[in-house]
């Protein structure tokens, strides 16, 4: 049977009437015209570099004070806390420094970071 002899519209799986669905195909959106990119964006663009990336455990174990000094956690905190005495956790629950030698590898892991070397 055709569908203009049905005595109800016809409708499409999703409950629209399929006239008003063909419509809406046959008349897509208005496209904009394609722009292509000048020459001087793209060399801007190529300007900006590699973008350095964070050591994401590194910066989970290092921190900067207020001064520029990069600190760390004390090792030896962890467990078998039972047979160390209160004296020594607490001194191991303190933040110490990082050795001056070991700025370079630090801020190599974390390029962001803002470390003033001459802090003391």
């Amino acid at each position: 049977l055709p569908a203009a002899s049905l005595a109800f519209p016809a409708k499409s799986f999703f409950g629209a009437p399929l006239a008003a669905t063909a419509a809406s195909v046959a008349s897509p959106l208005p496209r904009k015209p394609a722009t292509s990119t000048t020459s001087l964006e793209v060399v801007a663009a190529g300007k900006k570099g590699y973008k350095m990336k964070t050591h994401k455990a590194s910066a989970k174990r290092f921190r900067v004070t207020g001064r520029g000094k990069i600190v760390r956690r004390c090792a030896g905190k962890q467990h078998l806390l039972a047979k160390k005495n209160t004296k020594r956790k607490k001194r191991l629950s303190k933040m110490v420094q990082v050795n001056k030698s070991d700025y370079d590898n630090v801020t190599g892991a974390l390029p962001y970071l803002k470390v003033n070397r001459k802090a003391n």
